[in-house]
């Protein structure tokens, strides 16, 4: 008479890791208990979260055996090594990190948040831009006392 709903399985990080291989993602166990994923060129690296949980560790391009991480420079993206080795990033590289990213948090069954689906982020760079956000001493445009913003005239030229 009473229904009972069946509870999720919670897989374990060794049946995730088997849920990648099956994808077609090449495995590779660390000495840590952390995983190296592979494919088309791109890795990351897969660990095990308390929470029975895995965490993209680090997730980029392969040069190498490394994995080369994003740098956003302002004006281009850029690859760089654990070792410091930096290479400009190409598009068709970009790319494959986007897909490969998505494929892997399809695979894991991560939630694929709104701002990663839209491009290729970089964990290293603030995308808001907002000075001191976090502060809450935000200057006022108004307030500048460097001259920086100067409103326009009432003709709707600006003044020098």
């Amino acid at each position: 008479m009473f229904f009972r709903r069946e509870r999720p399985k919670v897989l374990t990080f060794r049946e995730r890791v088997d849920l990648l291989r099956q994808a077609g993602f090449g495995t590779e166990s660390l000495p840590d208990g952390r995983v190296k994923i592979t494919k088309h060129g791109v890795g990351a690296i897969v660990g095990d979260t308390d929470m029975r949980q895995p965490e993209i560790e680090r997730a980029g391009v392969l040069v190498g055996s490394e994995i080369a991480t994003l740098l956003n420079r302002g004006y281009q993206m850029f690859l760089e090594t654990p070792r410091g080795i930096r290479v400009p990033a190409r598009a068709d590289q970009l790319k494959a990190l986007h897909e490969f990213e998505a494929d892997v948090k399809d695979a894991l069954g991560l939630v694929n948040l709104y701002n990663t689906s839209l491009g290729t982020t970089s964990r290293t760079h603030m995308y808001d831009r907002v000075f001191q956000r976090d502060t809450g001493d935000q200057p006022k445009a108004w307030e500048d006392k460097d001259n920086r913003f100067v409103p326009p005239d009432t003709k709707g030229s600006y003044r020098t």
